[in-house]
């Protein structure tokens, strides 16, 4: 990533810190490449949306692992502003600070968790371009308690002062905007440290509230043994406690501020998930009074608060989401006097969702949303308020309408935040399908519109691999992870004979395996499916590899096949299946369709190939079949690629070691060549990125640019056996990112 010139205030005294890659004495040799998003519409978690107070029209989002976006109000267009980030960790956003004055400024708190690097990134046109300033306290903004905030604070009458309230290290200050950073000793919770495990965190300092009208800053902490909300009214040289409890076990986790009055939502947990209650005060600064102005206090309330805002544009006006209220289903409640009288929005919205059609998950209607954490009304509008959920952002103009229905619709334009775990671009049909986490997968049958619905037959939590028939690709097979209130009776695996439009559940019966008790293995996800050139055979990868030729009518085991292993279909021979045995460093082939393997001679290969194990069920597999030709194989090993066209029986090395390999799919081939074009994430000459190889491996040139980086977070990458130069890549937090060589636009 390249930093665009900032003004000369902001770079006096601080290098302006470039993310990218170490650049090489020579230069890789690269291609042009236009990339864009295949269109699904949001579809992850959003924690929180900041409406700029400077400049009507403007607004950010944050995301917990897809980077941060900006809303383009003329173009009506949200627009990615981490694109050409190269730190994965920076993709997760802690929190968004827009300067109350001047709409060109903007801090971003990216970091993913305390495992990854973290920094304050500053930018004085918008996000266009960044200063980067890695800081001394680690960020979760893809932990738990990521809704929490914003916990990054500008002093509205001293904007060169910047408040950040870190989840582990206390509060920290910033005289400088946010060049250098030093911790507020006087602030009376200093922070619990590290955690003690990858998966744990803490709330901290959960956020930073000015009062423009005064030097009183607010900040509320988070973690049990210190919560509360804290008061400085001196610019933060001396602190005190602001509150009495909120109740037992309440944890202050969002506040905002408006016409001298402080709001506090309180949760019992930090979120996303666990929160069984919670509460909503509210403190008049002119009188130093608190009021209990919570919303739902019925013996059966169920969640706590989390999403607040105060209008700008009418006192006494504010609005708080609920948030795990499971049962009756999240709302947004609105008050017009100061918390007094509520009206619950829930019960009287509608949600037009023919932007992203597949939000009903199969049912008629789309829900109102869920770990709905994020919440704003308009400070130029009051009858706009959007709010955030787990999979998608909603906006409505409506807002102050006195009754009747409300209509909500997705506010998503250019957000693209999902993990895609995999992807196929088959030789007929949809040019694309693939498999999320979260969201199980989509056929895309137009690459700029969002799918009418996600794979729902069986209803999988994540796809995990998805397979084509080479020769009738119509038959797609999927394998992935069940949600967890399914019963474990339920089908973790599912066969199309439409090309992935409608589904129908596979179940592997029960096995014996070694002295195991008799059960089933296809239930936990790590179960992949492939199926034969004809579309006639599935083999699935149970510990004792399993094959039906009849829809799963009848199973029987492959021969021949150790322990463990797994196989592959050709592409193009109905007959030929390949396998893989890890540990006992073979490959195996069947030339009956699936029902007996044998050993392959594979010569050439090292004999150790352990280096090509994969680590998990969502790693791509290392071994790839070539569309319409049989006995065609690809083979990565240990960074390596190797080729064989005689079934296995020989191997020879395809690509040098100027080049180490993590992930690699097939294209067509350029026009007059034999082979397929090859698109690989490697790291060539010290740089990380993705490449291209049209002559078999020998060559390779970058098809990404510094500008397209997206964290460098790649799950798979694949070709497109139709279209020369096209390019899929599923990425972790930026969803599927689609490429062609530059020069094909102009045709």
């Amino acid at each position: 990533m390249r930093p665009r010139p900032l003004s000369l205030l902001w770079l006096i005294g601080a290098a302006a810190i470039v993310v990218a890659a170490p650049a090489a004495s020579a230069e890789p040799a690269s291609t042009p490449y236009r990339w864009r998003n295949v269109k699904v519409g949001a579809g992850g978690f959003a924690p929180n949306l900041v409406f700029s107070h400077a400049e009507k029209g403007l607004a950010y989002l944050r995301t917990d692992m897809g980077g941060a976006y900006r809303w383009d109000d003329a173009a009506r267009h949200w627009i990615p502003l981490q694109d050409g980030n190269a730190v994965g960790s920076y993709m997760g956003v802690e929190s968004i600070a827009a300067d109350p004055t001047n709409p060109e400024k903007v801090y971003l708190a990216a970091g993913m968790s305390y495992w990854g690097e973290a920094a304050i990134w500053r930018s004085a046109d918008r996000g266009k371009s960044w200063d980067i300033v890695p800081v001394p306290f680690k960020m979760g903004g893809n932990e738990d308690g990521r809704g929490l905030g914003e916990r990054l604070a500008i002093d509205p009458n001293q904007r060169s002062t910047l408040f950040f309230g870190s989840r582990h290290d206390g509060l920290w200050r910033s005289a400088n905007s946010g060049r250098t950073w030093a911790k507020v000793e006087s602030f009376p919770h200093p922070g619990l440290g590290a955690p003690e495990a990858r998966r744990q965190t803490h709330a901290g300092v959960s956020f930073v509230v000015f009062d423009p009208a005064s030097s009183t800053i607010f900040a509320g902490v988070a973690d049990p043994t210190r919560a509360g909300v804290y008061r400085s009214d001196d610019g933060g040289q001396s602190w005190r406690t602001a509150e009495a409890s909120a109740g037992p076990e309440m944890l202050p986790v969002k506040a905002d501020l408006a016409h001298r009055t402080l709001y506090v939502a309180y949760a019992t947990g930090i979120g996303p998930n666990g929160i069984a209650g919670g509460a909503v005060r509210a403190l008049d600064l002119r009188h130093g009074t608190w009021r209990d102005i919570t919303p739902d206090r019925g013996a059966s309330a169920e969640g706590g608060y989390m999403g607040l805002s105060a209008d700008r544009q009418r006192p006494g006006r504010v609005a708080v989401s609920s948030v795990d209220r499971w049962q009756a289903g999240d709302t947004i409640w609105v008050s017009d006097d100061d918390g007094r009288h509520w009206q619950s929005l829930q019960e009287r919205s509608r949600r037009d969702i023919s932007d992203a059609p597949w939000l009903a998950w199969g049912h008629e209607e789309a829900e109102f949303g869920h770990w709905t954490a994020g919440l704003a009304i308009d400070p130029f509008d009051s009858g706009t308020l959007a709010y955030t959920t787990g999979a998608t952002v909603y906006r409505t103009r409506e807002g102050t309408k006195p009754a009747g229905t409300m209509t909500w619709q997705p506010w998503i334009d250019g957000i693209e935040q999902t993990a895609v775990i995999t992807l196929i671009s088959p030789t007929a049909g949809a040019p694309l399908i693939s498999g999320f986490g979260d969201l199980a997968g989509f056929v895309h049958d137009r690459l700029d519109v969002a799918p009418a619905t996600m794979h729902l037959v069986p209803r999988l939590t994540n796809t995990n691999n998805l397979d084509y028939a080479g020769l009738k690709p119509d038959v797609v097979v999927r394998s992935g992870t069940l949600h967890a209130e399914q019963p474990q009776g339920g089908a973790s695996l599912g066969y199309s004979e439409d090309g992935g439009r409608t589904w129908r559940a596979l179940r592997v019966p029960a096995l014996d395996v070694g002295h195991e008790p008799s059960r089933r293995y296809d239930l936990r996800g790590d179960a992949p499916i492939d199926v034969s050139a004809d579309g006639a055979t599935f083999i699935v990868g149970t510990p004792i590899a399993m094959v039906t030729h009849d829809r799963g009518r009848t199973w029987a085991a492959a021969k021949g096949l150790p322990l463990g292993a797994r196989a592959i279909a050709d592409k193009a021979d109905r007959r030929l299946f390949y396998a893989i045995d890890f540990d006992g460093g073979r490959i195996y082939v069947s030339r009956d369709g699936g029902r007996s393997f044998a050993p392959a001679a594979a010569h050439g290969l090292p004999a150790d190939i352990s280096k090509a194990r994969t680590r998990g069920r969502e790693d791509p597999w290392p071994m790839v079949a070539v569309p319409g030709r049989a006995g065609a194989l690809w083979f990565n090993l240990g960074g390596r690629l190797w080729r064989s066209e005689d079934h296995a029986g020989h191997f020879r090395l395809a690509s040098g070691a100027d080049i180490a390999i993590e992930g690699f799919g097939l294209g067509r081939g350029a026009d007059g060549s034999d082979v397929p074009a090859v698109y690989a994430v490697g790291t060539r000459a010290g740089l990380r990125a993705i490449w291209r190889s049209l002559d078999g491996g020998t060559q390779w040139t970058r098809v990404n640019d510094d500008s397209h980086q997206w964290g460098l977070r790649f799950r798979t990458v694949s070709g497109d056996p139709r279209v020369f130069g096209r390019v899929y890549v599923a990425t972790d937090g930026r969803g599927i990112i689609w490429g062609e060589p530059a020069e094909a636009r102009r045709k």
